[in-house]
């Protein structure tokens, strides 16, 4: 297991040191997306480190609770939220922040939920937790795709189409979540502790480090090929 985690702050190593150099070449792009796409591999590279070295979890019942996990996701996935909402309004003078703070909320209940059912002892209210996190998931899917897609669609064709591609591999890839949750060793123990960590370690690899790389890398893309625009 501690293979995984060595592997996971390697990764996020990797990560911070790509953004950072593209961060020296910014292409047009605003500096405050290469400064979350440093953020989130450094923050989480962080708590898994605490992993790696013996930390960051506790038994609850019969099961080891990875409650760094929870640390690393109630900052990071809300960034992934923010940069997301920067694609979608890249090329708008008016930036719709109340709904960037709607996803935000959503986000972070969703963490919070996944992190008390992770800590109950209680079958029933471990699974009711879940679901209401759950909910929270399909509410930020549904205002991604909502108010989220509407918006993005007032941009210039090739940055709309940009957000729908990052928009679906971001979506795509955390579904993932909520199900390694439910079969492993917090839900139904399909699979123990060592195959739960390996998962969470390639899943948040694509979702941070992977899906920040596609998102700079389509806008720099753009800028190459004079498609940007930046409001």
């Amino acid at each position: 297991m501690e293979f995984w985690l060595w592997f996971y702050v390697a990764a996020m190593a990797a990560g911070v040191v790509l953004f950072g150099f593209w961060r020296a070449n910014p292409k047009g792009i605003p500096p405050i997306e290469y400064a979350i796409a440093v953020a989130i591999p450094l923050w989480s590279g962080f708590w898994y480190l605490v992993m790696a070295l013996g930390g960051g979890r506790a038994d609850v019942g019969d099961q080891t609770t990875f409650w760094a996990r929870y640390a690393d996701w109630v900052i990071t996935t809300p960034l992934l939220l923010v940069a997301l909402s920067l694609t979608a309004m890249q090329a708008l003078p008016n930036k719709r922040w109340g709904l960037v703070r709607a996803l935000v909320a959503a986000d972070i209940l969703m963490i919070t939920m996944g992190f008390l059912a992770d800590v109950m002892e209680n079958r029933a209210a471990r699974y009711s937790l879940y679901a209401v996190g759950v909910v929270a998931l399909l509410v930020v899917f549904g205002l991604i795709w909502g108010p989220l897609r509407a918006t993005a669609a007032r941009q210039p064709a090739p940055m709309s189409r940009t957000f729908t591609q990052v928009a679906l591999l971001l979506s795509v890839l955390w579904v993932g979540y909520p199900l390694i949750w439910i079969l492993g060793p917090s839900g139904l123990e399909l699979f123990g502790n060592t195959t739960d960590t390996a998962l969470f370690v390639i899943l948040p690899i694509l979702s941070k480090v992977g899906w920040s790389a596609v998102d700079l890398g389509l806008l720099r893309r753009l800028s190459d090929r004079r498609l940007l625009t930046v409001a």
